[in-house]
């Protein structure tokens, strides 16, 4: 099979979600055959990229909006075509209606659209928005949190309780500030999960095979190349440790304290936390032209 040609659009794209220079962008490309995803490991495994966020190729708008009540929080994603709708005060008021709705009966999108909002079913209310409005709009993602208390806080708020990012934290024992201190935390670093034992594990396991593979390609290059042991019981282990206190929210460094956990911090405070969630807007909603042209390629080598 002749191989997949590299456009210039998605060097652009490896180039914006790594950081790489266009030469080496293109290069992993070619290596990998046109696979992103395999192409930022490639940039990575050579030491020429940062960790990639899945939140930098975002091809949506619209709002997060948040409820709270009572040991109970709701985080929800309502998309628009274009930004200036999330900034209509029509639209607002829809998410603020549709998160009320999912906070009393959300069991999860397709429940909360059947429900009923002011006689109508949700489905209708975002129906006859879209008309009204003139762009099309999608319910995209709901998270409930349930815990002794919940925090909410909301980054680069467009009107209360709704933004661009929207946060929830479940505490155990009783809040006395601590926990809007953690949502901001949450909002600025976009842990993984909770803790190693809630990280996923294929997560785990593809970062292991990259750290590997670093760890080998610069001890094939170095001047002083270290026995095969080290790296196995030593280099590779250290960087897995690493990672790990990078991406679970319990063991990173507290954002407005850095010499101690977030875990610590919690503690310190009386607290524990018991779960979070974290929604920005449009991550993970991929850029559709992209997506296309990967098909034709499959069915193309049959």
């Amino acid at each position: 099979r002749s191989p997949m040609a590299i456009t210039a659009q998605m060097v652009k794209e490896l180039r914006e979600t790594t950081g790489a220079g266009m030469m080496d962008a293109k290069k992993a490309l070619t290596e990998v055959d046109g696979d992103m995803e395999a192409a930022i490991d490639w940039l990575r495994t050579k030491g020429l990229a940062k960790a990639a966020k899945k939140a930098d190729r975002v091809a949506a708008e619209g709002l997060i909006g948040v409820a709270v009540d009572s040991g109970r929080g709701v985080a929800i994603e309502i998309n628009s075509e274009t930004d200036f709708v999330a900034k209509n005060e029509d639209f607002q008021s829809l998410v603020r209606e549709v998160a009320k709705v999912a906070l009393q009966t959300g069991e999860s999108i397709e429940v909360v659209k059947a429900a009923d909002l002011n006689g109508k079913t949700v489905a209708d209310v975002i129906g006859e928005a879209i008309a009204r409005i003139g762009e099309n709009m999608t319910f995209r993602r709901m998270h409930l949190l349930e815990g002794d208390s919940i925090v909410s806080y909301v980054h680069n708020a467009a009107a209360p309780e709704m933004g661009k990012i929207g946060v929830l934290v479940a505490l155990k024992g009783e809040d006395k500030g601590i926990g809007k201190q953690l949502a901001m935390h949450i909002a600025a670093t976009s842990p993984l999960s909770l803790n190693e034992e809630a990280l996923d594990p294929a997560i785990v396991a593809r970062e292991l095979e990259v750290q590997t593979a670093k760890a080998l390609e610069e001890n094939a290059t170095s001047a002083k190349p270290k026995p095969e042991a080290v790296i196995q019981n030593n280099i590779i282990p250290g960087r897995m440790k690493k990672f790990l206190e990078e991406v679970t929210l319990v063991n990173q460094k507290f954002v407005m304290n850095p010499d101690i956990t977030v875990a610590q911090a919690a503690k310190d405070a009386g607290v524990e936390i018991t779960g979070f969630v974290r929604l920005a807007v449009g991550e993970g909603v991929e850029k559709k032209e992209e997506d296309f042209a990967a098909e034709v390629a499959k069915i193309a080598q049959g």
